[in-house]
């Protein structure tokens, strides 16, 4: 494996695990919350739906740095890369949280 297949495959991932808390009602997609009342369906409050996301962006990170570690050397991070790396995810979150919130309900 290559780097650019490498770099590409981190970006889908985390393209994917961005959107995941805006495209479902369940936490990381697997578990359900229990319903308030007997008969409703219980929607996901938006704080549950941010440390979701806060948790999918440390679980991208560990995969590219897997994947980078396969290739060779692994290269020290300082917090620039976490606050650019952080920012392209919310980046990359943006089209769930339109179709989530945004978007007109008919």
């Amino acid at each position: 494996m290559d780097v650019s297949f490498a770099s590409w495959i981190v970006v889908a991932v985390a393209f994917i695990a961005a959107n995941l808390p805006f495209a479902n009602e369940r936490v990381f997609g697997f578990v359900s919350l229990k319903p308030a009342q007997t008969g409703q369906a219980r929607t996901k409050p938006f704080l549950a739906r941010l440390l979701e996301l806060l948790v999918l962006y440390f679980l991208v990170g560990l995969v590219g740095y897997l994947l980078e570690s396969r290739i060779g050397n692994v290269f020290a991070q300082g917090w620039e890369f976490y606050a650019v790396t952080g920012c392209l995810f919310l980046v990359l979150a943006f089209p769930g949280f339109v179709v989530r919130y945004l978007r007109k309900r008919r």
